[in-house]
């Protein structure tokens, strides 16, 4: 490796951050809504999800691609629907998703839920999971937002040889032809999603 490989790919990963929170500062609340619809019915319509028993989720904040009209129609379906909750360490445990009514406002302007917490082990019993993302490249490497939170989760799926469909939640033009700086923390994801379609590779 050369010297200050690490520190280039880390400064580029975060001009590239910079540039996709710029790009959905843009979108109006007509545009948020109409991509949660999108995303919804996209993923409906995926086997993955819709024959899932379990899935691990997020919920949405701020411009996010919008979660609430999908956890929605999955519980809705019956299927169980686990949320995130951040801990001191930004890793991630996960309690069982009861509607918006059962959300509670945590740290960084999370929504997290209110009910019990079922370990940060949760995840592994689950049969899909979809992440949030900034953007992801078609090697299927995530940009996250820098915090390591979803980078734990996805480690902890590989090294327990879990089986679960990981899936980004993007929206249209997220899904970038350029290569992401990949570091060796970075678990790729099976496919992205975004309002008008999903993305395999």
């Amino acid at each position: 490796m050369r010297p200050g490989g690490a520190r280039n790919r880390a400064r580029d990963k975060q001009a590239l951050r910079e540039r996709m929170l710029e790009r959905r500062g843009d979108l109006d609340l007509a545009a948020l809504g109409a991509a949660a619809r999108g995303l919804r019915d996209v993923m409906l319509g995926v086997d993955a999800v819709a024959d899932a028993g379990v899935v691990a989720a997020y919920v949405s904040v701020g411009r996010e691609p919008g979660t609430g009209p999908l956890l929605e129609a999955l519980r809705g379906r019956g299927t169980d629907v686990l949320v995130p909750a951040l801990l001191p360490d930004d890793d991630l445990d996960w309690g069982r998703y009861g509607g918006p009514e059962e959300l509670a406002p945590a740290a960084r302007g999370l929504l997290e839920p209110s009910g019990p917490l079922l370990g940060a082990t949760a995840v592994l019993d689950v049969q899909a999971v979809l992440v949030p993302a900034l953007g992801v490249d078609r090697r299927g490497t995530r940009l996250g937002r820098g915090g390591g939170s979803y980078d734990r989760v996805l480690a902890r799926l590989r090294a327990a040889g879990s089986a679960a469909w990981v899936c980004a939640l993007l929206y249209d033009g997220e899904v970038l032809d350029l290569p992401i700086p990949r570091e060796p923390h970075d678990v790729p994801v099976a496919a992205a999603a975004t309002p008008s379609g999903l993305h395999s590779w």
